[in-house]
């Protein structure tokens, strides 16, 4: 697995991508009203990728021994277009990504640092575990239902 710096950056960057696409996709849809392809393809990306890019700023929040607030705010800026990336540059500014996983080497201390630490030592166990939780946590929100258009 990459370090934190690496694998929250690449999923920032790619949330922030997915964005542009979704605002692509409504674009047609909304402006130009040729195809609303789009928003159904690009909708489901980033709906994906969303919820991959709040399980990976949680790990790396426990991981990196990130304050709620500092966690929280990394959460939200998932919701407006491209903050992702910001909240990248912001962590990387303030040191809060380091270039090693701290729970591979030292013990985990809290309740959440176990289930961390498991994922981030057993990195093919913990990368399905993480595709199995994104999977499921994008069923939930489609039985949920789509944003409201």
């Amino acid at each position: 697995m990459s370090d934190p710096r690496r694998l929250f950056r690449a999923v920032a960057v790619a949330e922030g991508i997915t964005w542009a696409l979704l605002l692509s996709g409504m674009f047609l849809k909304y402006v130009t009203e040729t195809t609303e392809l789009g928003v159904r393809v690009f909708g489901m990306v980033h709906g994906v990728v969303f919820v991959a890019y709040c399980l990976t700023t949680v790990v790396v929040a426990v991981d990196q021994r990130w304050s709620l607030g500092r966690t929280l705010i990394g959460l939200a800026a998932a919701v407006p277009p491209f903050f992702t990336v910001i909240f990248d540059w912001y962590a990387e500014k303030k040191g809060a990504l380091a270039d090693a996983w701290r729970l591979t080497s030292s013990e985990p201390t809290g309740r959440l640092d176990r289930p961390v630490a498991w994922l981030l030592r057993n990195p093919v166990r913990g990368t399905v575990a993480g595709l199995v939780a994104v999977a499921a946590l994008t069923g939930v929100a489609l039985l949920v239902g789509p944003p409201a258009s």
